[in-house]
């Protein structure tokens, strides 16, 4: 049965985000167009044609807010304007419009668990215990029997995600403040209603600009017990795991229904809604993304990139076991295969690259970068590309933490170090994991700065862009990115991706990632080799008369269901 026969067979009436792809933009990094080093809204106008190329749906855009940058644009100083680092809002409306007109729509990203404490909310908040605008944080007394400012003087004892606790004095009204993660990044207190709908104004404002919709981050926090109880001590300083006192809170699906209600319900057009969720389960997941809930189309959870997270965190990364890796995302295939939507993705903005992460980023750099890319992309779900993935962008070879730019490892480091670990073995953990290696520019062509910036980048270019680059991609019919072309255009066109049951294979073998996908009378088979020695996969069923849609390094041997794999292939059959 040829492609273009199967993508008549079925009439596809499920949503039309099933069969589309988004593709993160870091603007920092992605282009600059006037020279200062920082990327900006121009610069990804200027570079809409390769998305086109690829052939993506949906642009996922990360904060343009205005911002102090103290967690790179995730603490918003102000949700209606765009920082000046970025451009105008006129230069927004342009980016939209040319996106649009190219037949993409335009994500925004949310974050609205905190604001940063220059919002004007928070100015107002922290001028006084009796402003109007005080209980729209989380503000606390110190711990009874404990002087503010002194240590265990913190309303409770959580740790913060980027290290040491969550509260900070301010001293002008004594009392604390809650910030999860940086000091200027104070949670907003959702248990206030004039909270909630001051955000969904505020939500309401970006879709009437034709924006289509919102990845919202870290939305499963936003919900606390408002008992904000201690959390079991984790041995770090004597803080402990408040997690479980605020992830996935008490609140939390009454809050999105209200979202779904105030901002999303009765407007025309195909919107995205997108959570970030750190935490969840595939048993959480479900709900959010039942569609009778109207809650969100889908969630991004975390659990198959914490696999490789040793005893002592993600900076502590060990060998992945496959097995393990096809035993989460096969849950999650299952357990979301009839009601509810996953998210398919190895790379963010706060992810190391895939390649040098669970590839071989040396001598498979090539195969290993496409063979997980058609892993992960014919799942059911909705693949996201990050920017450079499809070039195959490798982690950046720092050679020290004065090149790193990113809070999360520049306070891991200090706190490290002073606690007595060798500086050496702490940059180990960062140069591996560490979220300044998804920061790095996108590598557009050799010249210097890759063709990111005629200026000083603020963030160093990975030095392999000489030969590692767009430019010398777009035209070689065997590389990265006309591989990751291919598997779009196999999602667009086979309805047996986008809608077809999942049967995950050969779970118990260590080197091979296989499994069928079936819809109708169509059987599709992705069977891939995720290591260096070659492989024998052993299927039931006779592969050998399938039609061979998609390989990585050209048509294997089959003999039945026997299928023989060289290092690093992937291919994908048709029957």
């Amino acid at each position: 049965m040829t492609l273009e026969q199967t993508a008549t067979t079925t009439v596809d009436t499920a949503p039309w985000w099933t069969s589309a792809v988004v593709y993160q933009i870091y603007p920092r990094s992605f282009a600059d167009s006037n020279g200062d080093g920082v990327g900006d809204l121009n610069g990804i106008t200027s570079r809409l044609d390769h998305l086109e190329r690829l052939g993506v749906d949906v642009i996922w855009l990360s904060p343009v807010y205005a911002s102090p940058h103290a967690d790179n644009g995730y603490d918003i100083s102000d949700y209606r304007a765009i920082d000046p680092a970025f451009g105008t809002l006129e230069d927004f409306d342009r980016l939209l419009a040319e996106t649009h007109a190219r037949g993409m729509k335009l994500v925004m990203d949310l974050v609205v668990n905190h604001t940063s404490d220059e919002h004007p909310w928070f100015v107002e908040s922290r001028s006084s215990r009796h402003n109007p605008k005080r209980d729209w944080y989380w503000w606390r007394p110190p711990r009874e029997g404990f002087e503010a400012g002194r240590p265990g003087a913190e309303p409770t004892n959580w740790e913060s995600f980027f290290s040491g606790p969550t509260w900070t004095l301010d001293e002008t009204t004594g009392e604390y403040y809650l910030h999860l993660f940086a000091p200027k990044q104070p949670d907003l207190n959702w248990e206030n209603p004039e909270v909630r709908h001051a955000v969904y104004e505020m939500m309401r404002w970006w879709l009437d600009r034709g924006v289509d919709g919102f990845r919202m981050d870290v939305i499963n926090l936003i919900s606390k017990d408002p008992a904000l109880p201690d959390g079991a001590t984790t041995g770090t300083g004597g803080l402990g795991d408040g997690f479980p006192h605020y992830g996935t809170g008490p609140r939390i699906h009454e809050f999105l229904r209200e979202m779904h209600r105030e901002v999303f319900e009765g407007r025309s057009g195909e919107l995205l809604t997108v959570g970030e969720m750190p935490g969840v389960t595939w048993e959480d997941a479900r709900l959010f993304t039942d569609p009778r809930r109207r809650e969100l189309d889908m969630v991004f959870q975390f659990e198959h990139v914490s696999l490789d997270h040793g005893p002592g965190g993600k900076f502590d990364p060990r060998p992945l076991d496959l097995r393990d890796l096809k035993a989460s995302l096969g849950r999650w295939q299952t357990g979301l295969g009839e009601v509810g939507w996953n998210s398919l993705y190895w790379n963010n903005h706060d992810q190391p690259r895939v390649v040098s992460r669970f590839g071989d980023d040396g001598r498979y750099w090539r195969e290993s970068a496409t063979a997980l890319a058609t892993v992960l992309h014919l799942h059911r779900g909705t693949p996201y590309v990050y920017q450079g993935e499809e070039l195959g962008m490798t982690n950046a070879p720092f050679a020290g933490v004065h090149e790193m730019r990113d809070i999360e490892s520049l306070n891991h480091y200090a706190e490290a170090v002073a606690a007595g670990n060798e500086p050496e073995s702490v940059l180990r953990g960062l140069r591996a994991m560490g979220r300044d290696n998804a920061r790095t520019p996108v590598q557009w062509d050799a010249s210097p700065n890759a063709g990111f910036t005629t200026g000083r980048p603020w963030i160093a270019v990975n030095p392999n862009h000489t030969w590692l680059n767009a430019q010398a991609q777009y035209d070689d019919p065997n590389s990265v990115f006309n591989h990751y072309r291919r598997l779009i255009e196999l999602r667009h066109a086979l309805p047996v991706i986008a809608r077809g049951d999942f049967r995950m294979l050969l779970a118990d073998e260590p080197y091979l990632y296989a499994y069928e996908r079936t819809l109708d009378d169509d059987r599709l088979l992705v069977v891939a080799n995720l290591g260096g020695t070659p492989q024998i996969a052993a299927l039931d069923g006779d592969w050998s008369a399938a039609d061979l849609l998609l390989s990585n390094v050209g048509e294997p041997p089959v003999v039945n269901g026997r299928i023989s794999l060289e290092p690093w292939s992937a291919h994908v059959f048709l029957k």
